[in-house]
């Protein structure tokens, strides 16, 4: 089973309904052969060993309180994984359970996805209609405080313990978002069922899917959301706005499915390890759902691991027009290795590269158009007369009626309304549409 993700480690991104599909590219592998993989005839580090068992016996003998050799020893192998990177850990029975469940997309948590940051717990990005979005906590906000402890020396471990807790029982987190004062956000835990794929029509001829992550169901949801876009139309859309903004990642074979819905061939996506089963190659199957319909894909910079395997393979293929921010950055892939106790290791063993052989890991996708976020101030437009508005004025020649001032009826709020960077990719694919059809 394959994942993709970032940023933090996988107790984090389970303990916050983060999850596995979130932060990490991941493969689960058996456990002999995968120990097999990675054991060399090397020999062994003798005199560290004496060393780490040295340390083992004087911290049993001289620590202010007792402590038992599985939990030592434990500590080590967390401290083993942690140190490799961001991205590797050790995950324990209830870690790797919660992993496992957490591909459905149903899991429970707070809802944010979270990061370090020069010591702090930083939001990268809330998920949709989850205790976290609803309360209003953004990307980008600080974690200073959890229940009133600070957050500041502890790790991302110990900080996202301090938030897991019983479904229903609330917890206080103090936030400073853009270096303003502190404030306190109190939530509720719950168990979050994360829709993955949301769609509608902007507008006659125009459709709308948003990808919140990427779950194992995730492709099957935008083939869906494809029909029913062109179902809703009653013909062939003129173009599609594939919005990843603020994904943090997720399946891998989802975002392969969703790249293979847009595209006739060609090759999606590639890894690369030093073990033989890391090196995999992913391509297209002609099975294009989007009947190659305009494309604009928004990104971010909360648009990560599969969002970037996707933004980066429509890019390399021509296939769709970025726009947006440069994305998170997040190109290396993680291995899970179950072991023999209901544990297992989580790995980087390998980075994925686009169709052209780009690795975005610390560099991110960059848009081919750059449309940063702003707001929206819509001006009424009824400080001018028109024809229709003049006393005697002449009808129409070809017949309909007059439009006075004032006479266009309230269209009903769309998401373009207040999304500057949708509007835009809307603007786009109108103009796309008006220059094909002369």
């Amino acid at each position: 089973m394959l994942h993709l993700s970032r940023l933090t480690s996988l107790a984090l991104t389970i303990a916050l309904v983060i999850g596995a599909p979130l932060a990490f590219a991941e493969q689960v592998a058996p456990a002999a052969p995968a120990a097999t993989a990675a054991t060399t005839k090397a020999p062994l580090p003798l005199d560290e060993l004496r060393t780490f068992a040295e340390v083992m016996d004087r911290i049993k003998a001289a620590y202010v309180e007792p402590v038992d050799d599985k939990t030592l020893l434990e500590n080590a192998i967390k401290g083993m994984l942690s140190n490799l990177d961001p991205h590797s850990a050790y995950l324990g029975p209830e870690d790797f359970a919660e992993l496992q469940e957490s591909t459905s997309g149903e899991f429970g948590g707070l809802g944010i996805e979270v990061g370090s940051e020069d010591g702090q717990i930083k939001v990268v990005s809330p998920i949709d209609d989850t205790p976290a979005s609803k309360a209003g906590i953004k990307a980008g906000d600080l974690i200073v405080k959890i229940n009133g402890q600070p957050t500041r020396g502890q790790t991302m471990t110990e900080a996202v313990d301090k938030m897991r807790g019983k479904l229903g029982q609330k917890i206080t987190l103090t936030l400073v978002r853009d270096g303003g004062n502190p404030f306190d956000v109190t939530l509720a835990r719950a168990t979050i069922t994360v829709k993955s794929v949301k769609s509608q029509l902007l507008e006659s001829g125009y459709g709308y899917i948003r990808i919140t992550q990427f779950q194992v169901k995730t492709g099957d949801e935008v083939a869906k959301a494809l029909a029913k876009l062109r179902k809703d139309n009653g013909k062939k859309l003129n173009g599609i706005v594939l919005d990843l903004r603020n994904n943090p990642g997720g399946v891998l074979q989802a975002a392969v499915e969703v790249v293979d819905h847009f595209i006739t061939k060609g090759l999606i996506v590639y890894t690369k390890g030093r073990i033989a089963n890391s090196e995999l190659r992913f391509s297209a199957t002609g099975n294009d759902l989007s009947e190659g319909v305009p494309l604009a894909v928004l990104i971010n910079g909360g648009s990560a691991s599969a969002s970037e395997i996707v933004a980066g393979a429509l890019q390399d293929q021509k296939r769709g027009v970025l726009m947006g921010t440069t994305s998170f950055g997040k190109g290396s892939v993680q291995t899970v290795l179950p072991l023999n106790n209901d544990r297992a290791l989580k790995i980087t063993t390998a980075l994925y590269y686009t169709p052209n052989g780009r690795s975005i890991q610390a560099q991110g996708i960059v848009p081919d158009i750059e449309v940063r976020k702003a707001k929206i101030t819509n001006e009424i437009d009824n400080e001018y007369y028109k024809e229709a508005d003049l006393q005697g004025h002449l009808g129409n020649g070809n017949g309909g009626a007059d439009q006075p001032t004032g006479s266009n009826a309230k269209a009903k709020p769309m998401p373009q309304d207040d999304d500057y960077q949708l509007a835009q990719a809307l603007s786009l694919l109108k103009g796309l549409s008006i220059t094909r059809s002369r």
